[in-house]
This record gives structure tokens, C-alpha cells and sequence, in this order.
């Protein structure tokens, strides 16, 4: 899953949400100790989060129909489909607007500058002027978001040219995402609720 959907799955703790939207920049265990309880408890639903993922029989579906083309970039592809489907269906899963809700996610980020890696804090301006968690919700956000990844990789991975994948097969796509994304909900809505449940 991608930054829209790991903000999502971190329920109302800020501090879960800030360890959770970070994790992919924060390496091995020994980093965790140099975080507060929370924020390093938000690194570990991340890594949960991304375990289950990538475990899941229809995600695999996802990504093998990408896989010839795409090789071990098809992962990366599909977490940003994901996030589309979900931006593009919002209300069926969030009460605020997501304008809102991705406001709140980036005042949220900003008021943990202090312990943001420093390549969250050169993503963010980018992030917040291109308002990427809304614009996921169009496919034109989505392609120039993989454009973006494309551009940062070390080898050619072509995946400025998926989004074309995506229209062609949206449906399958969207059936995938469907009948995997509750279950990670389930799953992330329990680890919430044992946590919780260790604060009172």
C-alpha cells in the first residue's frame, strides 16, 4: 500500500499515523529505538501493513498480470493503484472529505518535523504542493506519481507507462483491491484495538 492508504489504516493517534507514513525510510529494528513508544509502534503496523500485502493471494493476482513487463516494480505499481481505488471511492470508507483528511495528514507530518527522516521532510513540500493523496483519486495524479518513481529509479522500470495497464484492466484491478482492502482493514482495526487496549 502507499502513503494514502497507510494513513488511513493508522486509526486517530497521530503518533501511529507519523510512525506509519515514515516506516519506508526508517531501516531495521535498531532504528526504532530512536523513536517515542508511539511513532515507533506506527513504524511496526507499517511493516505489518506491507507483510500482509505482500502475502496476499490477490495481490499476487495484481501483480503478476504486471510482472512480465514491469519485473520487481510490479509491487511498487500496484500499491499505487491501490491507492487510487481507494481515493477514488473515498466516502465508502471515510467520513471526512478527502481534501480534509489529507490536510490533516500533512499538518500532522508537519508537527513531527523534529523527528521525520530527512527524506520525508524533501518529499513533503512536493507531496503538499502537488496534494498527492487527493490527486491519487484521478488517474492523470496517479500517472504522474509513478512518472515521478520512474525517474527516481536506478534501472529503467517503465513505470511511467502503467497507468496505461491500469486503464486497460481497471476492472480486474478494482475487483482485487475490493475483496483484499477489508481484509487489511480487519486486520489493522484489530492490532488498533490490542494496542489500544495495552494504553489504558
Amino acid at each position: 500500500m502507499n502513503f494514502l492508504a497507510h494513513a488511513y489504516l493508522s486509526g486517530t493517534n497521530p503518533k501511529i499515523l507519523t510512525g506509519n507514513f515514515i516506516a519506508d525510510f526508517v531501516k531495521g529494528k535498531q532504528a526504532l529505538k530512536s523513536f517515542e513508544h508511539d511513532i515507533a509502534k506506527g513504524i511496526e503496523l507499517h511493516r505489518l501493513i506491507d507483510e500482509f500485502t505482500d502475502e496476499h493471494p490477490v495481490v499476487k493476482e495484481s501483480k503478476i498480470r504486471l510482472r512480465p513487463k514491469y519485473r520487481h516494480y510490479a509491487a511498487v505499481i500496484v500499491d499505487v493503484f491501490y491507492d487510487h481505488f481507494l481515493a477514488s471511492n473515498w466516502e465508502q470508507y471515510h467520513h471526512k472529505p478527502l481534501e480534509d483528511f489529507a490536510a490533516g495528514v500533512y499538518r500532522t507530518i508537519h508537527a513531527f518535523d523534529a523527528v521525520v527522516p530527512p527524506g520525508i521532510q524533501q518529499m513533503m513540500p512536493y507531496m503538499i504542493s502537488g496534494n498527492w493523496l487527493v490527486n491519487y483519486a484521478k488517474l492523470e495524479g496517479i500517472g504522474r506519481a509513478l512518472t515521478g518513481m520512474s525517474r527516481r529509479t536506478p534501472y529503467l522500470s517503465k513505470m511511467d507507462e502503467s497507468v496505461e495497464d491500469l486503464r486497460k484492466d481497471y476492472d480486474l484491478y478494482k475487483t482485487e483491491f475490493d475483496i483484499f482492502f477489508p481484509l487489511l482493514k480487519m486486520m489493522c482495526d484489530n492490532w488498533l484495538e490490542r494496542f489500544n487496549q495495552t494504553r489504558v
